[in-house]
């Protein structure tokens, strides 16, 4: 990693861990820059992609400060990835898969009227993949991860689409959350094969159906005390989303 992606993941870790809070003031450019004994270029840069990620706002006269929870990119995978480096908070675990189950369920209805054979074709051979490697292995979760892309991608709803991205990233993270807590015994590609096949026969009702089963499954395979409970008062008060 370059050092701008090294001071940007330094500083990006401390806010979403709540070390730097929401309306802290960062150091001005030289005095950061010269503590870290970097170019002037390389800590601009890295503030840039943090404000990219909206988790800092620059402004004349007042300085660059932390933002608000509700203005992060909360699906921007080094987003995701930073929350996730350390226990994320039940109200993060409970977002995430709120979040797939209003947007995966309807995508998989969508697609199952709408796909076209391109679209079944990269998700049969995402799910042989899965099945080769398992969810153990990073090419068993690169094919998971496509999967997903490719059922979004059969909605053939730009908007839908759009989500891509951050879907896939969250399937990611709590895949990678879930198998640092246990092993898990269950295989996934079964409940993946319901969704394939009723998109295949264009049967709406089942496919919706399958991926909040799948969704389910998956809330279910987590540690009992690790799975996600409805969000607190902590997820809208500007608190930080991990324990700090």
């Amino acid at each position: 990693m370059r050092i701008h992606g090294l001071i940007a993941h330094e500083i990006g870790l401390s806010i979403v861990s709540g070390r730097l809070r929401p309306g802290h003031v960062l150091d001005g450019e030289m005095e950061a820059s010269s503590r870290r004994r970097v170019s002037h270029t390389a800590y601009r840069e890295a503030l840039r992609i943090l404000g990219a990620k909206g988790l800092i706002q620059s402004r004349p006269r007042t300085g660059t400060r932390v933002s608000r929870i509700e203005e992060w990119h909360l699906l921007d995978p080094d987003v995701l990835a930073w929350l996730f480096s350390g226990t994320p908070s039940p109200e993060v675990l409970h977002g995430l898969f709120e979040l797939r189950t209003i947007v995966e369920p309807a995508a998989a209805a969508l697609a199952a009227v709408r796909r076209e054979e391109s679209h079944l074709q990269r998700m049969k051979r995402a799910l042989d993949a899965m099945a080769l490697h398992t969810l153990h292995r990073p090419e068993g979760r690169e094919a998971d991860k496509e999967f997903h892309a490719a059922l979004l991608a059969g909605s053939r709803n730009p908007f839908v689409a759009s989500l891509i991205q951050g879907v896939t990233a969250a399937v990611d993270a709590l895949t990678l959350f879930k198998l640092r807590l246990l092993k898990v015994e269950r295989d996934p590609v079964p409940d993946h094969v319901c969704v394939y096949e009723a998109v295949a026969e264009r049967n709406a009702d089942a496919a919706r159906d399958a991926m909040v089963r799948l969704i389910r499954l998956a809330v279910l395979d987590m540690p009992s005390q690790q799975r996600p409970k409805p969000p607190t008062r902590a997820w809208h008060s500007g608190v930080s989303l991990q324990p700090g």
